[in-house]
């Protein structure tokens, strides 16, 4: 697995720029409404889901361990389609559906980072899967918050996710490189 993210890399660095993104309209944009909010969390999820699943074919081709990144993919398309094709219902039980994706995914991310070395990225890794799940627990503690709350902890989430996505790419490039001068 160790080497398909190597080469990979940019893959994180897509997941990490499209979670800042959407992190800082989430944060900078309030006004908008749950609606739009949902269609763009939608879309970022089927996003994320299709690069997971990019990753795990490329890492079962070579005969890696893939399964983590396939489970994550396929629940991040589900929740994405779901999303898209049910926005009005979607909207009522948006709090609680960002709250599922979040813990699942968290835990899927964390248990994948302990599959990494340390100097490969783990505790970045292992920090955007603790960031979903702190979310994930916040949103079913308070699940009827107001829309602004929600917009300004799901912004705060996605900003943490996409930094620390960033720093692991970082970290995957340069032991890439490293790799392929040696």
């Amino acid at each position: 697995m160790i080497s398909v993210l190597l080469r990979n890399w940019w893959a994180f660095v897509l997941r990490g720029l499209i979670a800042i993104l959407f992190g800082l309209v989430a944060l900078f944009l309030p006004g908008a409404t749950m609606l739009t909010l949902v269609y763009v969390f939608g879309a970022y999820v089927m996003v994320a889901g299709i690069l997971a699943i990019i990753g795990a074919v490329r890492s079962a081709k070579e005969g890696e361990r893939w399964s983590f990144l396939a489970f994550e993919g396929v629940i991040d398309i589900v929740i994405g389609a779901l999303v898209v094709v049910f926005p009005k219902i979607t909207v009522t039980v948006f709090v609680a559906l960002i709250a599922v994706w979040a813990l699942i995914t968290g835990s899927v991310m964390l248990a994948a980072a302990f599959e990494l070395d340390t100097d490969h990225g783990r505790w970045w890794l292992a920090l955007g899967g603790l960031a979903s799940i702190v979310f994930g627990v916040l949103l079913v503690i308070a699940p009827m918050i107001g829309a602004l709350v929600l917009t300004w902890w799901l912004g705060a989430y996605a900003l943490v996710f996409g930094v620390a996505m960033l720093i692991v790419a970082i970290r995957l490039r340069s032991k890439f490189h490293a790799l392929a001068q040696a």
